[in-house]
């Protein structure tokens, strides 16, 4: 594929780890010579692909609670290469458990009001009913909300070339409770169903690829595909290089690998990010 420009904007302190009035997120947006002419795209996408798809929710899947610790991933997302086994993942009720605290107190560094109990719950609820229509590890969906917002609600929406909203930062979504300082307390149940509809199965916008469609785009049906997805998530669906190395140029370099992590138990432990 031949790049014609891309436009990096990390944000000034990641929310990787918490810092005071930071920028959300720190997705990347390409603009790239592409082989897909859409002016629009499907807002119901599903993971198609037999090995990456999940047809029922199952709080209990996974190894358990995992370790909180962090491993610097480099490569192609392979396990031969170092990156952990779908075997290895924690399961959705030790990570959501291990990572409440976090998401109750995730809005205070953007000068809004943290979470209620209800939206916290209303989260959670979310995450479960897109899992099921998107067929999208509920696993995966939650790790990108933490990498994107810690889970914070009224996120605020980030515009660079493009806006990217609310909990997991999507590419020009429409559901938000913070666009423009705007702030909506509470955060409307259908408003927070709506960002992890963004973000996991994707807007209307030629470019808004969900996760659902970038788990099918992976080319793998391993746990591969789910880092590789994340890379794209992050910088867009033609961002890996032909060498397959998922924290090479063009993206947040340790995006992937956070995202493999925080799938392994990672919440707080200091980062071993060296790019």
């Amino acid at each position: 594929m031949r790049w014609t420009q891309i436009l990096s904007f990390m944000a000034a302190g990641s929310l990787a780890g918490i810092t005071t009035a930071a920028p959300v997120g720190d997705r990347n947006v390409e603009l790239a010579e592409r082989d897909d002419s859409l002016s629009s795209r499907s807002t119901s996408a599903t993971v198609t692909v037999s090995g990456l798809a999940v047809t029922s929710i199952n709080n209990k899947d996974g190894k358990g609670a995992g370790k909180d610790s962090y491993t610097m991933y480099t490569g192609d997302g392979s396990t031969s290469a170092g990156w952990p086994a779908q075997s290895e993942w924690v399961s959705f009720e030790n990570m959501w458990s291990a990572n409440k605290a976090t998401i109750g107190k995730s809005c205070a560094q953007f000068g809004v009001a943290d979470n209620s109990a209800t939206e916290t719950q209303e989260l959670y609820d979310a995450i479960q009913e897109v899992a099921t229509s998107s067929k999208v590890d509920h696993r995966f969906i939650l790790a990108v909300v933490m990498q994107e917002s810690k889970g914070c609600v009224r996120a605020p929406t980030s515009t660079y070339s493009v806006s990217n909203p609310g909990l997991m930062q999507s590419y020009k979504g429409t559901g938000t409770c913070n666009n423009g300082g705007s702030v909506k307390n509470p955060c409307p149940k259908t408003e927070i169903v709506q960002m992890i509809k963004d973000g996991a199965i994707g807007t209307s916008d030629a470019d808004g690829y969900g996760l659902a469609s970038l788990l099918d785009k992976s080319a793998r049906t391993n746990a591969a595909g789910f880092y590789r997805a994340a890379r794209m998530y992050n910088s867009g669906a033609w961002s890996i290089p032909s060498s397959g190395n998922l924290s090479g140029a063009g993206a947040t370099a340790c995006y992937a690998s956070d995202i493999a992590n925080r799938l392994t138990g990672w919440v707080g432990a200091a980062t071993k990010c060296t790019a």
